[in-house]
Parts: C-alpha cells; structure tokens; sequence
C-alpha cells in the first residue's frame, strides 16, 4: 500500500472515529442535560409546594412518597429503603435481628402468638401459640399493627423487656419477663424423613448460610438412611445470589456454570460457577415448587433441570429473572435497585413480565407463551423461557371449600386447637396423630355458636341474577323460578361441616400438631395429606419413571 492511500486511510478512520466521539459525547450530554433539567424543575416544585401549600407539609413523607412513586414505574424490586427501615431490610438479607424469635399477629386487634421459635427467649419464657401480648413494658398495644408490634418486641441483644400475657384457660393476665437475644433465622425450618429411605427438606429463605444449612440437613438425612431427597422450594421468594449458587453446587460437578447475569453495566455481566467440590451428584432429587417461589429458588430449581439432576413437581414457578444490588444513601438510607438480568445454565431468562415494555393502561406486559424460546437440558429436553419455570411433573393443586376457607380466616381452627392444647396435655407423635370421630364431633358441637357464615360462587351469582331481573322488570315473571333454585343452591353450613369433613380434619390436625410440636409438627402431620410430597414419594421409588422424565422419553 503507497503512502497516500496509507494517508488516506488514517484520515478517514480518524475523521470516523471523531464523528462517532461527537455523536457518543452529544448523546450523553442529551442525557445528563435532561437529568439536570428534571432534578432543577423537581426541587424548585418541592421547594414552592413547602413554601406555598395551604396546609402544613410533611417533607419527609411528601418526599418519600415522590420516590416511591418514581420507582413504582420501574419495577416491584427497585425500592427505597430510609433509615427507619434499614433493620428490616438487614433482616432480610442476613437472616439476624435483636429480639425474642417469635412470630406474632393481630387476630381481631388482639396481638397473638402465631408461633415461639424453639430455642429462643419467647420459647424458653413458656410462650404458647395463641398466647394474647396485652402490653410491653406497660404499654398497651391493642389494635397495632405487624410493623408497629416489630419495635416493640425487637432491641438490643441483652436488653429485657416485659410481656403481659393473656392465655386460654388462665382467668388473670400475667407478666413474663424475656431477655432479647440475636437471633438468626433458620433458611431450613424443617429437615426429617418422609419414609425409610427419603429425606425432606424445606427451604424457605435465602439469607446468610442457607447453603450450609441445606449441606448439613443432606449430610443428617443420609446418616439417617435417607437414599433419596426431596427439596421443598414451595412459598420461597428467593434472597442471596451466591447462596442460591452454592445450593446448586452441593448438587453438581465443581465448575458448572450455575447462572450468568447481563445487565446495561458491564460491571453486572458475571458467570457464577460451582467453585466447590459437590456434596452429592448422584442421589435422587425431587424439587417442589409453585407459585410463590422466585428469584433465587428458581435458580436452584431451575439449575436442577436444565443438568436434569432432578425432576421438579407441583406448578409453574412466580418468574422473577431480575436481579438487585443495594446502593448507599446519605443519611443511613439506601437503594435496592435492579441491576441485570440472571440466565441459567440452558441459557434460559425465566423473566415473566416485561417492565420495559407496558400497555395502554401503563400495566407491564407478560410475556405471552407463544413468545417463550425453546431452550435445551443437558439431555435434550425443551425448556422454555420467560414465564417462570415450568414442573417435569405438574400436580394439580388442591382447592379447599369455602366452608374449609371460612373457618381458616375466621380463626376457628386456630382457637379450637388452642382448646384442645388446653385440655390435652400430651398428643402422640405429630404423624402418628389423627382426630378420632368423637373429637371431630366435639369440634363441629364447639363450632354450634360460632359465626362462619359465608356464601358460595353460586350464591353470589344468584344474588346477582336476582337483582338484574329486579333492575330489568321480569323479577315477578321468574320470582316462583328463583325462589325454588335458592332453595335448592343455599347451603347448610353445619352439613358443609360433615361434607367436607375429611379436609377439615386435616387442617384441624395440622394445627393441633404445632401447638405440641410447633413448626415440624405441622409439618409432618401433612404428610399423608400433602399431594405434591406424595407424587414426589411416588416419583422418588419408581427408578424408571424417574430415569425416563430425566432423558425425555
């Protein structure tokens, strides 16, 4: 090549390069002009409503809300956190708080004991589910709510505080004195054996230690006999990244690719693999989840099934594919912010709604399934995209009557098992406990000046009907109609109670099992009842079934 064309060359990659600057450097001027522009407008608006306004501002709560709003149109997971709820937001990260491990609730405006933590100050103070706290330390908190009832209870590891309780069958209320402590919050509240040779654990956060929490409960669970685990991932909104990455480790060949993220960062787009020597990669898994679980557990779950390393049951998963860093703020506040999208190994984004992209209403958009791309395990199966992660294996999900539905939120369970606590002292072991007929008939005679009305679908509808034809002039046409469906749709709530006799009866036992046994006691009682253990049972000790769903035939 001659010295002019060489010239020419050079100057016309010089002269590309200065235009592409020009227009790079131009375009992000554009943009930080229009940030500058917006925050001026934003302040000067803030500054004239406090100086202005009729009324008397709040400027932390106007602002607050302002930001709140802004992030609203991003997405749920990019939040504001103010310092006066940094400790929450810390909680949910690590797992650990100051206070007596005790979850509490308002029934009715009474503040109830739902469940005393074993091992903790509420527990060894004799705390019992449905104990009522009346005050702290003197003070009433009738009517609080969750949040409020929090800072009450939780302090300074060390400190002491008093309880006013009221309890069933005790005529006085009577004070408790509990020493807070640092509690950490178990990620596994329930490890044990299902049958002789498989193992169950449920994992229900992600916080600090979670794998190391699921590596010990394998590890009791096959010095126990266990040949087979079930992984139950049901309800888990997810947490820590790098947890859900060592979960998947435990399970497969160190130096897996377990999840990469992408995001608008170059920063954020980072493979995460197995850096640890696994714990098993043989023994059989099967991995429960649903609706409610997200985010992290659909890495595990998902990673499980895109090595085909277990067969997942139950139903499509939330499909939560973002992920959030926190960012400090003045003033001990921070940002949780989305950062990047996660993929796992198949390649796949499990993402269920588009954020970026909204309708005519500003709703986000789900991804529709004929927009989902087909996806490869390792053994050739398809997977799909968006949408969350779909079971091997779905299980229909069990839909409880409404009569079943009334005395759960109505809290009659909870307060006949209260009773029985009462009056029985001891129970035999939780999934070896079943209501005799006697005892479900003492219920349903306890049950007589209860109030659990409710009405059905049904019911509704015909109200509907009924009003339509009032409202259109043909009620007193049809009324002789009308009035002889009611009589044969209305219910009987007292014969809904025999009806349906069996699935309230193990609800009933359910909660009866945790008064003596807590957490695991309820638990284990739903064995026998719980459908999606049971087709994992089922699945775990049919080898050619199992093999089968794993190779795709």
């Amino acid at each position: 090549m001659n010295k002019s064309k060489k010239l020419f060359l050079l100057a016309l990659v010089s002269s590309l390069s200065i235009l592409f600057f020009s227009f790079s450097s131009e375009k992000v001027s554009n943009h930080y002009f229009e940030i500058a522009k917006n925050m001026k407008i934003f302040a000067q608006l803030y500054q004239e409503v406090n100086t202005y306004y009729v009324d008397d501002v709040n400027p932390t709560e106007m602002m607050t809300t302002g930001i709140e709003a802004m992030l609203a149109t991003l997405d749920p997971y990019t939040n504001y956190i103010p310092e006066d709820r940094i400790e929450d937001f810390r909680t949910m990260t690590t797992g650990e708080y100051g206070g007596l491990g005790v979850v509490v609730g308002n029934r009715d405006g009474d503040i109830t004991v739902i469940l005393p933590n074993e091992g903790y100050p509420a527990y060894d103070a004799g705390l019992q589910i449905g104990d009522i706290i009346e005050k702290v330390d003197g003070t009433d908190i009738h009517d609080k709510n969750t949040h409020e009832i929090s800072k009450y209870l939780k302090g300074q590891a060390g400190s002491e505080v008093v309880l006013t309780i009221k309890r069933y069958g005790v005529d006085q209320p009577f004070d408790v004195n509990v020493k807070r402590e640092k509690i950490q919050i178990n990620n596994v509240p329930y490890y044990g054996m299902v049958k002789d040779d498989i193992g169950l654990i449920q994992l229900s956060d992600f916080t600090r230690n979670a794998s190391t929490e699921v590596a010990d409960a394998v590890s009791e669970l096959k010095d126990r006999g266990a040949k087979k685990i079930i992984l139950d991932l049901r309800g888990n909104p997810g947490g820590l990244l790098n947890e859900a990455v060592n979960i998947v480790n435990l399970f497969v060949p160190k130096g897996s690719d377990v999840v990469y993220t992408k995001g608008r960062i170059e920063d954020w787009n980072k493979t995460y693999k197995a850096l640890n020597a696994p714990l098993d990669t043989e023994i059989p898994m099967a991995v429960l989840i649903n609706g409610g679980s997200a985010s992290a557990a659909e890495i595990v779950s998902g990673s499980i099934q895109d090595y085909d390393r277990g067969v997942l049951l139950g139903s499509r998963s939330f499909g939560k594919g973002l992920v959030q860093a926190t960012r400090p703020l003045d003033y001990n506040s921070r940002l949780k912010v989305t950062v990047a999208k996660y993929y796992i190994p198949s390649g796949r984004c499990i993402q269920a709604i588009d954020y970026s992209h909204r309708d005519e209403d500003g709703e986000a958009i789900v991804v529709a399934d004929s927009l989902r791309e087909k996806f490869k395990t390792a053994n050739g199966r398809e997977v799909l995209d968006g949408g969350g992660v779909a079971p091997d294996i779905k299980v229909k999900p069990f839909n409880f009557a409404q009569i079943s539905v009334s005395l759960i939120l109505k809290g009659l369970i909870f307060d006949y098992a209260t009773k029985f606590h009462h009056d029985n002292k001891t129970i035999v072991a939780a999934r070896d406990f079943n209501l005799s007929d006697a005892q479900f008939e003492d219920f349903v005679n306890w049950l007589k000046d209860k109030d659990y009305g409710y009405q059905t679908k049904v019911e509704v509808t015909m109200e509907d009907l009924e009003e339509s034809a009032k409202k259109d002039k043909y009620y007193d046409d049809i009324q002789a109609e009308i009035n002889a469906l009611k009589k044969k749709i209305y219910h009987n709530k007292e014969s809904d109670v025999i009806k349906f006799k069996s699935e309230i009866r193990d609800v009933l036992e359910a909660e009866i099992c945790k008064r003596y046994y807590l957490e695991a006691g309820e638990i284990e009682s739903t064995f026998t009842a719980d459908l999606d253990v049971i087709e994992a049972v089922n699945v775990l000790n049919d080898s050619e079934r199992y093999n089968k769903i794993l190779l795709g035939n």
